[in-house]
């Protein structure tokens, strides 16, 4: 699965960290989303788009 995460998190200027810490997940589980070696669950997905202020699928696309 495609992602736009590391795109959404330079616009807003957070570092992995800030990102996790308000996804309240931890970093390692923020660098694998974005490196694409983790697809997040439903919940984690909502929280993403909901952070971001826009759908799930603007934030994840199917390869």
């Amino acid at each position: 699965m495609k992602n736009r995460l590391r795109v959404l998190r330079a616009e807003r200027d957070w570092s992995q960290g800030e990102l996790a810490d308000r996804l309240d997940v931890s970093r390692q589980t923020v660098n694998a989303l974005e490196n694409e070696k983790y697809d997040p669950s439903l919940p984690l997905a909502f929280r993403i788009a909901a952070l971001f202020g826009t759908r799930i699928e603007d934030v994840f696309r199917p390869d």
